[in-house]
């Protein structure tokens, strides 16, 4: 009893230390009341924020002060970084249930999708909500996408554990870092996104994108969120007859590409060493990836494009008829492989064929790369079982005195980070068929419709072939299976588990 509740206090305490942070970014959304300039509903608003904001910093200085403090092992760090998750989602729902009187578990749903930046939303009126409102919804994201423990480990840097929660919250391949020492590495992570955050903003401000929605789209593009302020997501801009619309997407497209890239390959590439980009193996992977997807869509497309729609060769309506189909699929295919989840047309709209509708299955597994703010499999995960399986072959015909290992960037894998992808994907492949059969129970969904929810859920992603309509009514069952598939696929589903492991509360 007594190693369960010196776990359980020193869980609690630095969980405490993440509800400081929450605090203040609900007091930061309940300025942006006045700063919107809302007006009769305003008042209710505030407080929407103002309340949640109290209690939290309230909780945190509770358990600071009161809990015992003790150093963190692996697993306890884990448990740090799942309920800090399932913590900020509980009171950051509470603005929402408060502004717009929504059950607590679809506010609930929309905290978690946001701060897992998965984007998947019940809420529909989104242009004609509070302004305030959306922009938490964005903030959500924005401090989801590099990891909520970064802001806990930048605030109460401890050199004994920091090390171990960083470890927690990062994908569990090891990535290396850029530089030596957890507090410079966060420095430098943090500059970047917050570089880039101000670069797409910057960007689609100059292009012609009211102020707000810019900002809105920069703290959900770099973090691969996808949450917009328009139900129509960035189609939106098109179908309002926007003059810039096509500078939007071109703009959003390359925030996603960054969003998806790891990181650390970023800050190489800032530095000037271009070489990154030809010898790092998940990064040719996830180029190649893309190259592919965009091809055999765009040739599903020529292949069943009406003849009403196809101009004569060589004039300009057959230049703008192939920059827009390349725009419309590349924007999709990064989206849903970057697990971003904005789009131009919805991923069930007649535009996209049989095959491309597959693909974007496939796209949602696949994620981004490691060390970015996607989510998904991983790129890198990929290519290990893709090089597994050439291993196998090779073995098969090679004498067995002949010596195979899988290489990464010149490196040999270990077995037990192998057996552990191996593990990972069957977990996932586990989740995924709950997720469909559990949505086909309590809805009237057809077959591929109940497993998109879950591939996106747990894919972090967003977009699915659910109709939009009928998210927000989906059985109360389906939304507590997705909430827990968007917290499992952000946190690598291991954390998760540990949760209900009784042996990990004992350590």
């Amino acid at each position: 009893m007594r190693n369960h509740w010196q776990t359980l206090s020193t869980v609690l305490r630095d969980v405490g230390s993440l509800l400081l942070v929450l605090g203040g970014f609900l007091l930061l959304s309940a300025s942006s009341v006045f700063i919107s300039g809302e007006s009769s509903a305003g008042l209710l608003t505030f407080f929407s924020f103002l309340g949640p904001g109290i209690l939290s910093i309230l909780l945190g200085i509770t358990a600071r002060n009161y809990l015992p403090p003790g150093d963190l092992n692996r697993l306890q760090a884990m448990l740090v970084c799942s309920l800090g998750w399932i913590v900020f989602s509980l009171i950051g729902a509470l603005p929402f249930v408060i502004a717009l009187d929504v059950n607590y578990l679809d506010a609930i749903f929309e905290t978690m999708s946001g701060f897992t930046t998965t984007g998947f939303t019940v809420f529909i009126g989104l242009d004609h909500m509070p302004k305030s409102i959306l922009f938490w919804r964005s903030l959500t994201q924005w401090v989801g996408g590099v990891g909520i423990l970064t802001f806990f480990l930048a605030i109460s840097f401890q050199g004994r554990n920091t090390h171990r929660l960083f470890g927690a919250e990062s994908h569990k391949i090891n990535v290396g870092r850029p530089v030596p020492g957890v507090a410079n590495t966060l420095k430098i992570l943090w500059g970047i996104y917050i570089l880039f955050t101000l670069i797409i903003g910057i960007g689609l401000l100059i292009s012609g994108m009211e102020i707000f929605d810019s900002i809105c789209h920069s703290l959900t593009t770099l973090s691969t969120g996808g949450f917009s302020p328009h139900d129509a997501s960035i189609g939106y801009y098109r179908q309002s007859g926007y003059p810039h619309y096509i500078a939007f997407e071109y703009i959003i497209i390359l925030g996603m590409l960054l969003g998806g890239t790891n990181f650390i390959i970023l800050y190489r590439l800032l530095r000037g060493k271009l070489k990154a980009i030809f010898t790092n193996t998940e990064l040719r992977y996830w180029i190649g990836f893309i190259a592919i997807f965009i091809i055999i869509i765009i040739g599903e497309r020529i292949m069943h494009v009406q003849r009403a729609e196809v101009a004569v060769p060589g004039n300009t309506g057959y230049l703008q008829t192939l920059e827009s189909n390349f725009r419309t699929v590349s924007f999709q295919v990064i989206s849903i492989i970057t697990t971003t989840g904005f789009s131009t047309r919805d991923i069930g709209d007649p535009y996209f064929g049989t095959v491309a509708r597959q693909l974007f299955l496939v796209m949602m597994v696949i994620g981004g790369c490691v060390g970015s703010t996607g989510g998904g499999f991983k790129v890198l995960r990929a290519a290990i079982m893709v090089k597994s399986v050439r291993r196998e072959v090779f073995r098969l015909r090679a004498p067995r005195s002949a010596v195979s290992s899988i290489i990464i960037d010149g490196k040999s894998v270990n077995a037990n980070e192998v057996r552990r992808v191996g593990a990972l994907f069957f977990a996932w492949i586990t989740l995924l068929a709950a997720g469909g059969m559990i949505t086909a129970l309590f809805s009237d969904l057809p077959g591929l419709n109940s497993f998109s929810g879950m591939f996106s859920a747990l894919g972090n992603i967003g977009p699915c072939f659910i109709p939009g309509s009928e998210i927000p009514h989906l059985h109360p069952v389906i939304k507590i299976t997705y909430i827990f598939g968007m917290l499992a696929g952000r946190l690598e589903i291991i954390p998760v588990l540990l949760l209900f492991s009784r042996k990990a509360w004992r350590t």
